[in-house]
């Protein structure tokens, strides 16, 4: 039986996405001129991507490694979440004109309003606006979410503004939510939800998991759509780590002896913890005021 001790804090939010990537010149040009990111720190010949001071993409060059395949486990998407219609409404014309065929879907998702890219190097991207929590609906414990059609021509209509465009990179933005590619959904509950601590919010036939903390509706997913079968992780471009900041240590202690119990192996500093999920899908939990003051 899952104790409140036993779950991650609800005032936990996703933090940096690191991607391992082939060429620095092509990805850094996409994440800055088609998604309005700026350089907000640089270390080890990599560069972090993001608004103002927060940092949302990592890019860190990994010459000679390849594009995983199709089946193969990783990233999914990385969600990045805007603070209204407007702001979203400018990345998306930003992103399409930069190149409309790395396009990939939009979709109302009842709590949500989402676009869909990929990036030069095959790595999904989701920018997307919240409908405010009192206009989500839930049942048994599950929110109600759906894929609805949004035509994005329209869209942009409605809410692309000259204000929007041009304040597109002083408007705030954060990472919302990481989308995985799994091998099996029994497993990622197992990991995800018995041993991290987030609480399941919905499931799609079998196919797909999403899970949060402090009744969000999802800040991690896993689905099988892809990679159903898929084993361990090869060293590939693509996702290199998803960063998880937590408010305090004692969060992070809390879940470093869930993670011992279960036979996790780890590397625990105190300050932060690092882990591989049962497919070699990097995850840091570190505490949220060191995880700010190491890009400063």
């Amino acid at each position: 039986m899952t104790t409140q001790h036993d779950l991650l804090s609800a005032d936990l939010h996703m933090g940096t996405v690191m991607l391992k990537v082939g060429d620095m010149r092509l990805m850094g040009d996409y994440y800055q001129k088609a998604l309005g990111l700026d350089v907000v720190a640089e270390a080890d010949g990599g560069q972090y991507l993001g608004r103002g001071s927060v940092p949302l993409v990592h890019l860190q060059p990994a010459g000679g490694l390849h594009i995983p395949g199709r089946g193969e486990a990783g990233l999914f998407h990385t969600a990045l979440l805007f603070q209204d219609q407007a702001s979203l409404a400018a990345t998306v014309a930003s992103a399409a004109q930069y190149d409309p065929q790395l396009f990939a879907g939009s979709a109302d998702h009842l709590v949500s309003e989402a676009f869909y890219f990929t990036d030069p190097e095959g790595n999904g991207i989701e920018l997307y606006w919240d409908r405010p929590r009192t206009e989500w609906s839930w049942s048994n414990g599950a929110v109600e979410m759906d894929s609805l059609a949004l035509p994005p021509q329209r869209y942009l209509q409605h809410h692309l503004t000259e204000a929007s465009v041009s304040g597109q990179r002083d408007a705030g933005a954060g990472v919302g939510h990481v989308h995985l590619q799994v091998g099996d959904v029994a497993t990622a509950e197992k990991f995800y939800v018995d041993t991290l601590g987030f609480e399941k919010t919905a499931g799609w036939h079998g196919q797909a998991l999403f899970v949060s903390a402090g009744g969000y509706h999802h800040h991690m997913a896993m689905n099988v759509w892809n990679s159903r079968g898929a084993g361990p992780r090869k060293d590939t471009l693509g996702l290199g780590e998803v960063l998880i900041t937590v408010p305090g240590q004692d969060d992070v202690g809390a879940l470093a002896e869930r993670l011992a119990r279960r036979g996790v192996a780890m590397a625990d500093t105190g300050a932060e913890i690092v882990f591989d999920d049962p497919w070699r899908n990097r995850i840091r939990v570190s505490v949220e005021a060191e995880a700010a003051a190491a890009h400063r």
